[in-house]
């Protein structure tokens, strides 16, 4: 009974820390302590004895752009694959498929999720902290790590689902969309490619197995932590997370194969792709820059100006509000390790398609050579700066932001900095940013159900 009341409790506990709010504006202040483990894992810690709760992010360097191009798809299967079995470990170790799992971690009250982005192979962990609790949770998570079955009959079942899930997929025009701009603006690079049922047949256990080996290592874990743990602690939980992968010695530990850049756009790609629906989608952009890049900062704010900031975007304003011509539309950058795609996203009606693209192409003309105005600057900081507490409110939310600076590199005190270097922009700034980053002229277009 005490077991039942404990698991009840845990689990109220996670889902309300997750809607916890903090009120302080000090969290953005909470120092990120980071060091190297003797395995080679770089961990950073944000002490946050709030909530007797813990976040972690596991990240490895084994994202979708380390796919190869007749395989896509497998970073992401060997993450969906880690939930669906680990192998035996010790004499007191059964192996353990997705069901055993799934009630093992419902009996802690505690979750992991796995999954692939572009960049990373992720594993998130979120428990209290109660000792025992979090020490049984850290040794099921580092079973999921390092120890997935990769059972193949599992695979050919969940293989069958997501290609069948795909090919529903491929019947809205939005995904034809998605699908053929990304194409045209990656070309050959790893972050245009999709999974197909083609590539996923490609795919066999045995090919997870090799991908798990050669990419999760302990010596190449970025490990990120916010939660009411000490630096000790914080250690502890780290080598138990990370105990079953290999540990070459770090200086054995060779760096991976550079993945060669997204290359600029030599001239403007016009596609045009009939499809029987209401409303045409509209895709407009290029090549973008990495995360990294010195221009980040003036080019969040210059795109909130343009299109990221909803209804008081120029975008907004000229497309929809004077014209007609769609309900929403938006822009964004997507930087990452490689130069992700900036990208003017909108729907109209099929008879509108040729005019939205022709005012959309205008304002990001206009934008580019002029820059904003200083009210629209003004207003935007005011925005930005004025919502940069919601940005850490949560222990979720600042471990994003704690990861943030751990994948790209940045300085530990970013958060710190981040207001002062937003109201330090300039018109000038901006304008010089978006001029070193966009080419209006040479842009892919794709239009999917317009008109002739």
């Amino acid at each position: 009974m005490n077991k039942i009341i404990k698991t009840i409790a845990a689990r109220a506990l996670l889902v309300s820390a997750g809607a916890i709010f903090c009120t302080q504006s000090a969290w953005a202040l909470l120092p990120i302590q980071h060091w190297t483990e003797p395995s080679g894992a770089r961990v950073w810690l944000v002490e946050s004895p709030a909530i007797p709760m813990v976040d972690v992010q596991v990240d490895f360097d084994a994202g979708a752009r380390r796919d190869p191009a007749p395989q896509a798809g497998l970073a992401a299967a060997a993450a969906l694959m880690s939930s669906k079995g680990v192998e035996a470990g010790g004499a007191d170790e059964h192996a353990l498929d997705e069901n055993d799992l799934g009630e093992a971690w419902a009996d802690l009250g505690a979750s992991l999720e796995a999954g692939a982005e572009r960049d990373g192979l992720v594993f998130s962990l979120r428990s209290l902290t109660e000792p025992d609790l979090l020490e049984r949770a850290a040794r099921l998570a580092a079973r999921q790590l390092g120890q997935p079955s990769f059972a193949q009959n599992v695979w050919q079942r969940e293989r069958a689902r997501w290609a069948a899930a795909i090919k529903e997929a491929d019947t809205r025009p939005g995904t034809v969309a998605t699908k053929a701009f990304a194409a045209a603006v990656y070309g050959g690079h790893p972050y245009g490619q999709r999974p197909t049922a083609q590539t996923l047949a490609n795919i066999e256990a045995a090919d997870l197995q090799a991908f798990h080996a050669r990419y999760l290592q302990a010596c190449r874990a970025r490990v990120s932590i916010v939660g009411a743990l000490t630096r000790a602690q914080a250690q502890q939980l780290v080598q138990t997370l990370l105990s079953r992968l290999p540990a070459p010695p770090p200086a054995d530990c060779a760096p991976l194969p550079a993945v060669p850049e997204v290359q600029p756009l030599e001239k403007a790609v016009q596609e045009d792709i009939p499809f029987a629906s209401a409303q045409a989608h509209v895709l407009i952009g290029q090549p973008g820059f990495v995360r990294r890049d010195p221009d980040f900062l003036a080019l969040l704010v210059g795109n909130h100006i343009l299109g990221g900031g909803g209804f008081t975007s120029r975008l907004t304003n000229e497309v929809r509000e004077k014209r007609g011509l769609s309900y929403s539309v938006g822009s964004s950058f997507s930087p990452g390790l490689n130069a992700g795609a900036f990208v003017v996203g909108l729907q109209t009606r099929p008879d509108q398609a040729a005019q939205a693209v022709r005012v959309t192409r205008d304002v990001l003309k206009r934008f580019v050579e002029e820059g904003p105005t200083e009210a629209e600057l003004r207003a935007a900081k005011d925005n930005l700066i004025g919502g940069f507490a919601l940005r850490i409110d949560s222990n979720r939310k600042l471990l994003a932001n704690v990861v943030n600076i751990a994948w790209n590199g940045l300085p530990l005190d970013y958060l710190e900095h981040w207001t002062d270097r937003v109201q330090a922009l300039t018109v000038a700034d901006i304008r010089a940013a978006f001029q070193r980053k966009l080419q209006p002229a040479r842009m892919v277009t794709v239009v999917v159900g317009g008109q002739p």
